[in-house]
């Protein structure tokens, strides 16, 4: 009775044994709508009983015994009313009784599991190929040896769950970072296996090859003898083919019933006798060959194609369109029906009937009207399928030939008689052809292995269209003039016991059966009394090769035997499409005893070797033989992986066989079928030609495992069906389904990551399926010794499935791999199984000093990474220089030589000028503001004044009217009226940083600042004196103030940096100047130039383009504020257009906004009359890395509207120096680079090729400005650097900025950002360090003077980069590969907190998309980046906070997440 409970007992264990070490798991947090349960009537529980044809995952649970099989009854068999899961529990635990076979753990006695810590143990698989001459491929895997005899048997306990402890020391403070805390004390579990100590340098691969273990076990066997069947006997009256018998049945027996068929209550529908399957078969050859087509011409012609479409409940049909395509010598094609146009695995089957090239197919006149029909009525084209002309095979529309017209029946021979389909591992769907000879000799060898006898009955439950189900159901059958009854699925699942009941009522003597209909007679048989089986000769089990069938069968016959079921009558078979039937058990003598059962070590398994299992029943595996060789057949087995040679006796191998009885290629694969159907052994030692002669009798065939369930992890081959069984023996009841599991492997980082995905019961909670996905990860770990990579539970019926309701595997892992899965619940667990992660870098102590590496460099032959722009040099016009070392005497003299020259043209979202300033309107208009200034704000020289203006001319007269006044202005962005409590505070903290004394404003901004709506956010009355600018008296001030000396400070300049941090520093007037006269420089500006402006005022480039370069260089600005595009997206390009501009500049923010919002509307554009092919330069503004994808898709997207490829360009500043780079109108164009990004991370630059696996491209960030240095440092030593090393970019220039004026929220800061110096090289001139990492490299390209070009790449900011494992990883690098895994992430963001890599990823779909986006994100970062990502954070569109700048802020994001205040759609936390 027994061997059920192992499973459930050796689970039981592994799991104390985990509850010892206190694993605390963090559940997931999910956002409640996202699990709010669908209606009941879209999430009927699919049928637990599910029967999938090929399932090994619906009856694994026979491996754990009848009693985890009744925990989950079919939901047809009773209703919940009468029968509640309890009693089946009681039921099965207290009369329940199976043999041994766990398939992944089965074993006798009792014991606590044993894990081996140093290897994971698994089940092999094995496949089929070849030996010599004729041979026969069949993907089965098994061994030839007899192994040891006995089962154990063991009682049943069903297994109860582990609550999961608390860990001690978790701080309670929020919800988000207590799961955080969980997850690091998970992580402190030692890993298993553990890591080799190795040193790896980026040239090395970057995988970790795990050493070799001493102690794996290794075959130690002579080799293999090839093991022949039993001769095939000379009968001498059997015919020459098989259609010669069907002829001479038809003719002698013609009422001898053929077929019975049943309806769907399991009663005789139709009786088909062989004299009308002859008769009906020989009307639908003759209409084939002569009546298709117009006037009778021939459409088919002998060897063409055709599809057979019938419904697995009309064998009758199928029986007559099979044999009248062999009559008319056309070679029939099997198929499924397809049922919609998106049915799993339908592209597939349009593989097969293309390179079957198929273009008829005969169906039914009812399945006809059932299929899927377009709106004309017409048959729907199925995705990936051929056209097909669809012929209707009833009777009714059949011609009788006339009486001359006889089929012409040749002698068997090796032409295609049919095409068997078979679906490989890949999901690919392929024929195998069987030739008319194989079909005739395989036919043969079944009657003799089975001992047919003419005229007996055969109960065929399984489906007729393939591989046991047709060979003896529709061949061999009409061979032997046998009565087969067909049992359909539909059948099956309404009456579990309709196959039992017709073998007893017609006496039938073979019954043809899978272990799952065992196991449903098995459950439903109280209620049948008076059954007899004793008139059974043979019980076939048609997947009695699966290791997990042992206990189906045990079990089946304990329930059966009081009604006359032999023990000798079952008899277990390995088939497969290419070799047909590899071995069967014949049926036994009574009294003799059951054939030997192997208890096998699943580690030595997971090694490929056999070894019997006494020690550990914790991991073996209890196995039957599948009988003998079928007779005339030669088999032998080969290693599975190289060429193919002979295994030793205690090797685990692939089946090969060599017979006449076995498919002869794949129809239109001459390829594939090569490696298939023609293979040769390898070993020297026994040529092929030899193998007759040294061969023996007598061994017994065992399996354990075909190829389509092997799962190859880490070198170790593990068995998908051993693996559901163990989840299985977890619980299952209460949380999913049995019969719904899908167990597959996908490559990630170079090695095959397992992953189970289960449909959950509509009534689980969130806690019972995080438990039961906990525990199975825990069972699997402990048994298999092999981690899972993700546990997957999806809403009930959700699963893609075959025709015959199991799960379709292949379709299942692509859903997953491409985000189609829609789980409800996930768990993530690559820190465990990923081991294969290079070793974490170990940063050397700096005990080399700089100068050491810097002589090092020059010995290699690098240069020192530096670079410099031109010489800013004097002036053309010297009187000018003088004239304006300060800007407000620029501006006073400009009033005065050239008053009605217009500096400013402001533009409005429907492109009207809204106001102008000429030169002398400007100066006017800041003489009223600094006389306003002295008078009401009581002002003294050098305070600081607060701008506060919307995007204009008032900003632009207020900041002169305090330099007239000797303040020193503060450009602040306005508080968004609509968003007061979000805004208002950064004014504020803005204000009171830099002690203004006074605000300079609107009317309208002053009544914001005095609302009732901001006093609900800072306190009002605090602030300093508010000035209202709208309506100023026509005053003067009594003089306009000249600072004493060029270094005093002309304005503070405040921004807030991606990492969160307020900072303002200082820009003198002298710097003012430079920066002024440098841009004059690069972009060639003078007073009849005009340039357009579509950036932010407040800070940094910006500012100075919209401020200041107007008044120094005299050239008009055309001023579009960028909050006007949101209202009116083409207005940028529009007014380009439209003045002809020839120079423009702009933020990434506006890039942006044109191309998603106006990227695909270029014809209505054009039509317009938009043309840009006037801009010569079209520059971005930034502090970051130039978006290279963003800049290349403006280009391309808007080059339509003659927009030059070589206008786009970026510019770069930082704090310290507001303007390093910028591309001028002169000078080579922006280079690209691409870097390894595997370098990159050891702060090192190799350039690669375009399209080099781990590439980045880099865009050079614009040519260096006039008069500014720039170095290449290491930021920890200070030291100059060469040109192949990343380091930090330091700037000499005589624009920087004199200092930081505050530093809120940072103030360890210091000075030497400013005035530092090398530590080594040239220790004199001070340097400004900017923070952002980048490198100089030296281009083929020559500059203005004749000289090669040195290109600038910025990287990113130093503050933002991530220290993981010892490497330097830039934020947006892993950003761009997570915003490209899945279609529904509209943005994403990365930190670190505590050591783990948290990424956030805005879901712009559906929120059922949420938990698909997990999996690839973790995948997409472990494969591009070599890193886990410990916690995937779901979350809204907009979540992600951006500067003005549109740089993600990523510290605040941070902040919130830990203060639990994003309201995610879903955390998951991996383990």
């Amino acid at each position: 009775m027994n061997n059920l409970n192992i499973h459930t007992e050796t689970v039981q264990a592994a799991l104390a044994k985990h509850k010892e070490e206190k694993m605390a798991l963090p559940m997931p947090t999910k956002r409640r709508s996202t699990y709010v349960q669908s209606p009941v009537i879209n999430c009927t529980p699919p049928d637990s009983s599910s029967g999938s044809e090929n399932e090994g995952a619906l009856l694994r649970q026979s491996s754990v015994g009848a009693d985890l099989e009744a925990l989950d009854t079919p939901s047809l068999l009773q209703p919940p009313s009468l029968q509640s899961p309890d009693s089946w529990i009681n039921h099965s635990v207290q009369g329940s009784s199976t043999s041994s076979s766990a398939s992944s753990t089965l074993s006798h006695g009792e014991g606590k599991p044993q894990p081996q810590p140093s290897q994971p143990q698994a089940q092999p698989q094995l496949r089929v190929e070849k030996c010599s001459g004729e041979i026969r491929q069949a993907r089965v895997v098994c061994e030839i040896k007899t192994l040891c005899i006995g089962a154990g048997r063991v009682c049943v306990t069903v297994f109860v769950g582990l609550p999961t402890p608390h860990p001690p020391g978790v701080p309670i403070n929020s919800r988000v970072s207590t799961k955080i805390q969980q997850l690091l004390n998970t992580l402190k579990r030692p890993k298993r296996p553990p890591l080799s100590e190795f040193f790896m340098d980026d040239q090395e691969e970057i995988v970790e090859v795990p050493q070799p273990d001493p102690n794996t076990p290794r075959p130690e066997g002579r080799q293999i003898i090839p093991v022949k069947g039993e001769p095939l006997g000379v009968v001498s009256n059997w015919p020459p083919a098989l259609q010669a018998a069907l002829v001479r049945w038809g003719a002698t027996q013609g009422k001898s019933p053929a077929l019975t068929a049943l309806d769907i209550t399991g009663k005789p529908l139709y009786t088909l006798t062989y004299g009308k399957l002859w008769s009906r078969s020989v009307k639908l050859a003759y209409t084939l060959l002569n009546k298709l087509g117009p006037k009778n011409e021939q459409v088919l012609k002998p060897g063409d194609r055709v599809a057979l479409v019938y419904p697995n409940s009309d064998p009758g049909m199928f029986l007559v369109a099979f044999y009248g395509c062999l009559l008319a010598e056309v070679i029939p094609v099997p198929i499924e029906v397809p049922l919609s146009h998106k049915d799993a695995g339908s592209s597939q089957v349009g593989f097969l009937l293309g390179s079957c090239s198929v273009s008829l197919a005969l169906t039914s006149e009812i399945c006809l009207k059932g299929l899927p029909k377009m709106p004309t009525g017409e048959i729907l084209q199925f995705k990936g399928w051929p056209r097909l002309k669809w012929v209707v095979t009833d009777s009714k529309y059949l011609t009788k030939p006339g009486k001359d017209w006889q089929p012409h029946i040749p002698t068997a021979n090796t032409d295609p008689a049919y095409i068997e389909y078979k679906a490989s591992k890949e999901g690919t769907v392929m024929g195998v052809a069987v030739s008319k000879v194989a079909m005739l000799t395989h036919c043969q060898a079944l009657t003799q292995a089975c001992n047919y006898c003419e005229g007996e009955t055969l109960v065929n439950v399984l489906d007729f269209k393939k591989d046991m189900g047709l060979w003896h159901g529709v061949l061999t059958s009409v061979m032997n003039r046998i009565h087969t009854i067909s049992v359909p699925y539909a059948v099956m699942k309404a009456c579990p016991l309709s196959w039992v009941q017709r073998v007893h009522i017609h006496k039938a003597r073979v019954a043809l059966v899978k272990c799952r209909d065992l196991h449903w007679a098995m459950m439903a048989h109280r209620e049948q009394r008076d059954t007899s089986l004793a008139s059974l000769h043979m019980l076939i089990v048609a997947d009695g090769a699966n290791p997990w069938s042992v206990s189906s069968c045990d079990a089946f016959l304990n329930v059966f035997q009081i009604h006359g079921l032999k023990p000798e009558v079952i008899c277990p078979c390995a088939t497969s499409p290419e070799a047909m039937t590899v071995a069967i058990r014949r049926p036994g003598v009574p009294g003799t005893p059951i054939p030997a059962r192997a208890i096998l070590s699943m580690g030595g398994l997971s090694h490929g070797v056999i070894r019997v299992n006494a020690e550990d029943k914790n991991s073996a595996l209890t196995v039957q033989d599948v009988g003998h060789v079928m007779p005339g057949a030669l088999m032998c087995i080969v290693k599975p992986e190289g060429p193919p040679q002979l295994c030793k006796t205690d090797e685990i191998g692939e089946i090969v066989v060599n017979s006449r009885a076995g498919g002869n290629m794949y129809y239109g694969l001459p390829g594939v079928t090569k490696n298939t159907f023609e293979v040769r052994t390898h070993n020297h030692s026994i040529p092929p030609y030899v193998l007759q002669h040294i061969l023996h009798l007598g061994s017994l065939i065992f399996v354990v495992g075909k190829n389509e369930g092997l799962l190859m992890v880490s070198g170790r081959r593990h068995n998908a069906d051993d693996l559901v069984a163990t989840a299985l023996a977890v619980e299952p009841v209460k949380t999913v389904y049995r019969g719904r599991i899908a167990v597959f492997s996908v490559t990630v980082f170079y090695d095959e990551r397992i992953v189970i995905v289960a449909e959950q019961r509509p009534d689980a909670s969130e806690e019972d399926s995080f438990q039961w996905m906990s525990r199975v990860l825990q069972a699997i770990d402990s048994i298999h010794q092999v981690g899972l990579y993700c546990l997957a539970l999806v809403p009930a019926n959700t699963l893609p499935k075959t025709h015959l309701g199991g799960i379709h595997i292949f379709e299942t892992k692509q859903n997953f791999l491409d985000g189609n899965l829609h789980p409800c619940n996930i768990l993530m667990c690559p820190h465990t199984c990923v081991t294969n992660l290079p070793k974490p870098r170990q940063k050397q102590p700096v005990g080399v000093g700089p100068a050491s590496i810097m002589v090092g460099n020059l010995v290699a032959g690098k240069r020192i990474a530096q670079a410099a722009g031109r010489d800013l040099g004097m002036i053309e016009d010297q009187d000018l220089v003088r004239k304006h070392q300060f800007l407000s005497e620029a501006l006073q003299w400009r009033a005065q030589t050239d008053p009605d020259h217009c500096l400013y043209v402001l533009l409005n979202a429907k492109g009207l000028v809204v106001s102008t300033a000429t030169c002398v309107q400007l100066h006017k208009r800041a003489e009223k503001i600094a006389a306003v200034l002295i008078e009401k704000g009581s002002i003294n020289t050098g305070n600081n004044v607060v701008l506060l203006y919307p995007p204009g001319i008032d900003l632009i007269a207020s900041f002169y009217g305090c330099l007239y006044a000797g303040c020193v202005p503060v450009t602040v962005r306005p508080p968004h009226p609509q968003n007061l409590a979000a805004t208002l505070p950064t004014v504020r903290m803005i204000i009171d940083v830099s002690k203004a004394a006074c605000i300079l404003t609107t009317q309208n901004l002053m009544r914001t600042l005095r609302s009732k709506e901001a006093a609900a956010t800072v306190n009002i009355k605090t602030w300093p004196t508010i000035i209202d600018t709208d309506d100023l008296p026509r005053r003067r001030p009594p003089m306009i103030y000249k600072p004493p000396t060029a270094e005093m400070i002309a304005y503070l300049d405040f921004s807030v940096s991606t990492t969160g941090m307020l900072t303002g520093v200082k820009i003198s007037h002298a710097a003012v100047s430079a920066l002024c006269r440098s841009i004059k420089l690069q972009c060639e500006l003078y007073s009849s130039r005009q340039i357009a402006i579509c950036l932010d005022p407040y800070c940094g480039l910006g500012f100075v383009l919209w401020c200041l370069a107007s008044v120094y260089s005299g050239h008009q600005s055309i001023l579009i504020p960028p909050l006007e595009l949101e209202s009116c997206l083409p207005l940028w390009l529009s007014t380009l257009s439209q003045y002809r501009i020839r120079d423009t500049f702009c933020s990434y923010s506006v890039m942006e906004l044109c191309t998603k919002g106006i990227g695909t509307q270029t014809e209505i554009l054009k039509a317009r009359g938009l043309n840009l092919s006037c801009v010569r330069s079209c520059v971005v503004i930034a502090e970051e890395r130039p978006r290279l994808a963003l800049t290349m898709s403006f280009s391309k997207l808007f080059k339509d509207l003659g927009l030059s490829p070589r206008a786009v360009s970026t510019a770069f500043g930082s704090r310290v120096n507001l303007a390093i780079c910028m591309q001028g109108t002169t000078g080579p164009d922006p280079s690209t680079v691409y870097v390894d990004m595997k370098s990159l991370r050891h702060d090192r630059v190799r350039l690669v090729e375009r399209g080099a696996p781990q590439s980045l491209p880099l865009m050079e960030s614009g040519k260096i400005l006039p008069g500014v240095r720039v170095i290449i440092v290491n930021p920890e030593t200070r030291g100059p650097l060469g040109d192949s090393h990343l380091g930090e970019i330091w700037i000499n220039s005589p624009h920087s900025a004199s200092g930081y004026y505050a530093i809120y929220g940072e103030e360890s800061l210091q000075a030497d950002h400013f005035n530092t110096k090398l530590s080594f090289g040239d220790p004199t001139t001070l340097w400004a360090r900017t923070g952002y990492l980048g490198f100089v490299k030296r281009t083929e390209l020559l500059d203005a003077a004749g000289d090669r070009h040195d290109a600038l790449f910025v990287v990113g900011s130093l503050d933002e980069t991530l220290e993981l494992r010892g490497l330097r990883y830039h934020p947006i690098d892993i950003e761009t590969s997570v915003s490209r895994a899945h279609r529904s992430i509209a943005e994403s963001a990365v930190f670190t907190w505590t050591n783990l890599l948290v990424v956030v990823a805005e879901l712009s779909g559906s929120e059922q998309d949420a938990l698909d986006l997990v999996p690839l994100v973790t995948n997409v970062v472990l494969e591009e980046h070599h890193l886990i990502v410990g916690v995937v954070v779901i979350v809204d569109p907009g979540v992600i906070p951006i500067n003005s700048r549109g740089e993600k802020q990523r510290m605040h994001l941070r902040d919130s997440f830990l203060a639990d205040q994003l309201d995610p759609i879903y955390v998951a936390y991996n383990m």
